[in-house]
């Protein structure tokens, strides 16, 4: 398993050699929970017994304070320093974000290769233990399919490594041997409790320098009263069972390269809606007739049925307008019929505002509701006191009931200047329904109410 850092560098970027050293320092990972658990893997690890050390070697110490790791000696003057680099944002080498896309002329890839593996140490009548504080029990050397020069095992205090830690199980991972001066890794500990379940994990929280001979690991891993009760169990039949996940880092690989320009490819703009057009405007392949008067439009059944159910049906079924590839249109002026045959094949119309009271007929005729609404939304907007009165028995005879919402409201704001124009005598002797309609809007609506310094009196309101 690799983990992939890509870095782009610009013209003109230098300091190359602070960064190289940047990428080869291993980054610290976020800390596991501790308690989490997961399912055991079986397949992986292989059980060895105990075996016993009189004397404790010299240890790296990882605390568990916090949940942060720390380098620290056993003995003085065993302290192995690691350079730490940080980002100090007072400092000119801060490269600060933008919200532009970073586009570089030559670029890197480091892959850095990470090994795993993993091991099980299971030490049977744990609790007869009795080495002494400091004193050690050594699990036998494991390692790597991957590469057999390289062992390494855990080491346990079951009693504490100092008198810090005595109350406290320490636990570390040893590298016994290696063909490389270093190795860096990172180690993971955790105890399977009865059901073969992780329990009280620990992880280091970046890759660790490690030498042979010396360990790392935490010197406070589990306090031992917690371990030892029965009812945590985490000791079925007096066993302790400890898992120990290894992630080395072997090598890393760099992969260069520049940006090349690559050709644009420019996509024309759709021209669908004025190709549909043109097959209506121009007659082309044509297959039926429409006839209005004494005009003949020459039309596509295809594309009439696939816009209008009226005209679906009309072709679909046995009429004689599909018998003889002709509809007769006796109610609509050609120029209405014109219009509704462009908005057909195009989705626009070229005049609507003029012919938009003919057009809401011909749409509620054929079933075409976004050209309907299109007619409403144009005679909303063409709205006066001289009109409003034919607009809304237009809107009232093709159920336009948004129009007809607006022409009452606009009544009521202009009545003053509405009662006395001839739609509304037309309207008051021949639509009474909608008379009544208008009336009710005035008598409902909401009258403000006048804000005064004095106490508010009883206002009357004169209604027209």
């Amino acid at each position: 398993m690799g983990t992939l850092i890509c870095i782009q560098i610009g013209v003109g970027w230098g300091e190359l050699t602070t960064l190289a050293k940047i990428i080869g320092f291993p980054a610290q990972a976020g800390d596991r929970t501790r308690g989490s658990k997961r399912p055991f893997p079986y397949h992986v690890g292989f059980p060895s017994s105990a075996t016993a050390t009189s004397a404790p070697s010299t240890s790296y110490q990882v605390t568990n304070e916090l949940r942060t790791v720390q380098e620290s000696a056993v003995s003085e003057g065993q302290r192995s320093s690691s350079p730490s680099y940080n980002c100090d944002p007072d400092q000119n080498n801060v490269v600060e974000t933008s919200q532009y896309e970073c586009q570089a002329d030559n670029w890197c890839c480091t892959q850095v290769n990470v090994i795993k593996f993993s091991y099980l140490w299971t030490i049977n009548n744990f609790s007869y233990c009795h080495e002494e504080l400091g004193e050690v029990l050594k699990s036998s050397t494991f390692g790597s399919s991957h590469n057999d020069k390289m062992r390494w095992c855990l080491r346990i205090n079951p009693k504490g490594l100092d008198e810090e830690s005595k109350d406290f199980l320490s636990l570390y991972l040893l590298l016994v041997q290696s063909d490389k001066s270093d190795v860096r890794a990172k180690f993971k500990f955790s105890i399977l409790n009865a059901d073969r379940e992780e329990s009280k994990a620990m992880e280091s929280q970046r890759a660790y320098k490690f030498v042979q001979s010396k360990d790392w690991g935490f010197k406070k891993f589990i306090r031992r009263e917690y371990l030892l009760n029965e009812e945590n169990g985490l000791l079925p039949e007096d066993r302790l069972s400890i898992f120990c996940e290894v992630s080395i880092v072997t090598d890393a690989v760099n992969i260069t390269g520049q940006h090349t320009q690559l050709p644009q490819i420019t996509i024309p703009p759709s021209s669908l809606s004025e190709d549909y057009s043109n097959l209506f405007t121009e007659s082309i392949c044509t297959d039926c007739e429409i006839v209005v008067d004494e005009q003949v439009f020459k039309a596509h059944k295809a594309i009439l049925a696939s816009r209008s159910e009226v005209f679906r049906a009309m072709f679909s079924y046995p009429t004689t307008e599909k018998d003889n590839n002709k509809v007769v249109i006796d109610d609509l002026d050609p120029e209405t019929v014109k219009g509704m045959l462009h908005f057909i094949y195009g989705d626009n119309v070229p005049e609507l505002d003029h012919l938009a009271i003919k057009l809401m007929s011909a749409a509620d005729k054929y079933q075409l509701k976004r050209l309907k609404q299109m007619c409403e939304w144009s005679l909303c907007n063409a709205i006066s006191t001289s009109n409003v009165c034919q607009v809304m028995v237009h809107a009232d005879l093709h159920c336009a009931e948004q129009l007809k919402a607006r022409c009452i409201a606009f009544i009521n704001q202009n009545s003053l200047s509405i009662v006395d124009t001839e739609g509304w005598k037309v309207l008051a002797q021949d639509y009474g329904q909608l008379l009544a309609q208008v009336y009710k809007a005035m008598a409902t609506q909401h009258m403000p109410i006048a804000q005064l310094t004095a106490p508010p009196k009883t206002k009357r309101v004169r209604y027209m």
